[in-house]
């Protein structure tokens, strides 16, 4: 069975501001509005039923610096009958209970997935729809603290681990190729979702080639982030596009 593919605009905030990291990397940013809340709903006016909002600050401090802006961009999304997934620094179970109590519909958990039992627990006490594992990768072994730091733990492996969990979704990012427009690593999504999880790539889509072939390697979904910005994907045509191949 087909996952439903659905197509993710991130907002990335730093310091209050939308900004695309170059390979995860903060020394190498680019600051694109000191708005986010209008980036949003540029997105959400061109046709996106869901966002990907990652506080930048909390994925390096773990601590929620950009909490008012984020809520701010879920009321908004909420308005306009959406929905946001939030990623960055959520490493307790009380910092998911917030974010879903805020009107959050998923949260992406990263460095908190090192541990098994901590995810267990997230699924017992919030279930497996809310939660999506964060699986950024660099060589195929996962990367942690805002990319900061490499591990010798497989992301596969983890996948597996997750699945067995009760966990449904990963975010699966390349961080090599995260913010260089050259295409999703779709291999490794894929060897992700025969795990058992409904994988979402993440890190190089440049243009609506690239988020039609994600839908054809049966993800679940594909985050944009450079490439809307920058001008190489135009959000609209790719919402077309995929409502166009789902028609056939």
């Amino acid at each position: 069975m087909r996952n439903e593919f659905v197509l993710y605009p991130a907002i990335d905030i730093l310091g209050g501001k939308c900004v695309r990291l170059l390979r995860g990397e903060y020394e190498h940013k680019t600051e694109y509005s000191d708005h986010p809340v209008a980036v949003a709903e540029r997105w959400l006016a061109a046709g996106a039923s869901f966002l990907h909002v990652v506080d930048l600050d909390a994925a390096r401090t773990g601590a929620p610096t950009n909490e008012q802006v984020i809520r701010d961009v879920v009321l908004r999304a909420a308005a306009a009958g959406a929905k946001v997934q939030v990623g960055g620094g959520i490493r307790t179970h009380a910092a998911i209970e917030r974010w879903l109590a805020a009107g959050v519909a998923r949260c992406v958990i990263g460095t908190a997935a090192l541990q098994p039992g901590w995810i267990e627990e997230a699924v017992r006490r919030f279930g497996g729809e809310a939660l999506v594992v964060g699986l950024d990768g660099r060589d195929g072994k996962l990367a942690v603290h805002g990319w900061t730091d490499q591990t010798d733990v497989s992301v596969v492996d983890l996948a597996r681990q997750f699945a067995a969990l009760g966990v449904r979704y990963a975010l699966v990012t390349d961080v090599a190729r995260d913010g260089t427009l050259q295409g999703a690593n779709l291999e490794l999504a894929q060897a992700v979702q025969a795990q058992g999880l409904a994988a979402i790539a993440s890190g190089g889509i440049r243009d609506v080639t690239d988020v039609l072939a994600a839908r054809r390697a049966g993800l679940a979904g594909a985050v944009a982030g450079r490439a809307l910005y920058d001008g190489t994907l135009d959000l609209h045509a790719a919402y077309q596009a995929l409502k166009e191949e789902a028609a056939c």
